[in-house]
């Protein structure tokens, strides 16, 4: 059974369970890496945890999307702001936790295995990723999605097998950021990007966040005027307008292929009140979340 954790709104998490670990670790793959939790925590309010070197027991990713935090290792505390991702090193005392006036939204996942330590190389320290033309944090997201939806389908072997060869691409485009963003740079819309492709661009890469227009505007490095105009031009929408249409199409893709609750996917896509969310989603798809998750479709 799955061991879904409590305590902020909007969460998602789970633990595998300590015999499913245990066969796997044997297995040729789940020995060079294995996963023990995984999750994702939306604006999380007074999140903290403190472990003893003998409790600190698996390698702990954290990659904050919005907010805040810290962590302390070695008797160093470190900042965390959005767009950082870390990696907690096992068998280190270490804490963490979110800013009491900003708190961080958070994707986080424990692992081990003989490669564990090769990942984590480096990662003792925040790692900025910026949103740039050729960044693919959005890719990122979908990936760790990918492995999340994976293992709440089931703990088979096929299904481990797959998390964990999708850990080893995530990890690896931490590891090997300017590979994994080059990998872009061949494509011709991403050589022809005017102002408004690259918001658009800026927008994807962030449709998670609550963006504000001048955040968009300093991006291009337009006046907010100026940048409107020109985006109204040439879209028919305003930039903010455009950015909620973005958000609804992201949250009709999780309507669609996940089992996730409304709330859930509010947070997600960057809607902290549910209800507010479900009139934008109406007023947008012409029907509520709930009576759009049961239309037929295809």
């Amino acid at each position: 059974m799955v061991k879904i954790k409590e305590g902020f709104t909007g969460e998602r998490a789970f633990v595998l369970p300590i015999p499913i670990i245990e066969e796997f670790r044997k297995t040729d793959l789940g020995s060079l890496l294995y996963i023990t939790d995984i999750g994702y925590y939306p604006k999380a309010s007074f999140h903290f945890r403190k472990r003893k070197k003998e409790e600190a027991s698996q390698y702990i990713l954290i990659y904050c999307i919005e907010g805040e935090g810290w962590f302390e290792l070695d008797n160093q505390t470190q900042k965390v702001i959005a767009n950082q991702v870390f990696v907690l090193p096992k068998e280190k005392a270490h804490s963490y936790g979110s800013d009491a006036k900003n708190p961080w939204t958070i994707y986080w996942c424990h692992f081990d295995g003989e490669k564990a330590a090769f990942f984590a190389e480096g990662l003792h320290k925040p790692l900025l990723i910026s949103a740039e033309k050729d960044s693919r944090i959005e890719d990122r997201f979908k990936l760790f999605e990918d492995i999340f939806f994976t293992l709440k389908n089931g703990f088979s072997r096929e299904n481990l097998d797959f998390s964990i060869t999708a850990l080893f691409y995530f990890l690896g485009s931490l590891k090997y950021l300017g590979v994994f963003r080059s990998n872009n740079t061949d494509k011709p819309e991403l050589q022809q990007f005017d102002m408004v492709d690259d918001a658009i661009h800026f927008m994807r890469e962030n449709v998670r966040k609550r963006l504000t227009l001048k955040q968009i505007a300093d991006y291009v490095g337009y006046s907010t005027s100026h940048f409107s105009a020109k985006f109204q031009s040439k879209t028919g929408y305003s930039p903010l307008n455009y950015l909620i249409h973005l958000k609804i199409q992201e949250a009709c893709h999780y309507l669609d292929f996940s089992d996730m609750k409304i709330n859930q996917i509010s947070m997600l896509v960057g809607f902290d009140d549910s209800f507010y969310f479900a009139r934008i989603f109406g007023k947008t798809m012409g029907s509520s979340p709930s009576e759009y998750r049961k239309r037929k479709k295809g």
